[in-house]
This record gives C-alpha cells, structure tokens and sequence, in this order.
C-alpha cells in the first residue's frame, strides 16, 4: 500500500539531499500518514483511513460526513 493519504491526496515529495561538500543525492520526504478509525453516523459505522496530520485537521474541521462525502464522489473506497 502506497504511503497516501486518503483525505488530501498527499504523496513523498522527491528531491536532492546535499551534503557540505555540495555532494548532491536523491531522497524523499515523507507525509506523517497515520491509520485512524472514525465513526460515520450517517452510516452508523466505523471506518478506517489512513490520513496524514492535515487530514486529521480538515476532518475536524469540516465534518466526517462531509470529507467522506467527498472520497465517495472521488471514488475512494473505505
């Protein structure tokens, strides 16, 4: 499974790591994707996600239901 998040779409960002000596080498920053159970009371169930901080953050701030709603029209399974 990809590292992902399920809300926002955020994926590694690529890039150079350079050293002092301007010695230049690939690496890639990772999202803070974590899995989470929410419940969805339009449903009356819980559902797992795997979300990263920002997620968390939009989650509450607009509503489960509403960022569900969304993923669905998205087409996003969980």
């Amino acid at each position: 499974m990809s590292i992902r998040c399920q809300v926002t779409g955020m994926q590694p960002g690529y890039g150079n790591q350079v050293s002092h000596s301007n010695h230049r080498t690939r690496r890639r920053w990772l999202p803070n994707v974590q899995r989470k159970r929410y419940w969805l009371p339009s449903e009356g169930r819980w559902i797992r996600l795997r979300v990263s901080a920002k997620g968390m953050k939009t989650i509450e701030k607009r509503g489960i239901d509403a960022v569900a709603a969304e993923m669905r029209a998205r087409g996003e399974r969980f």
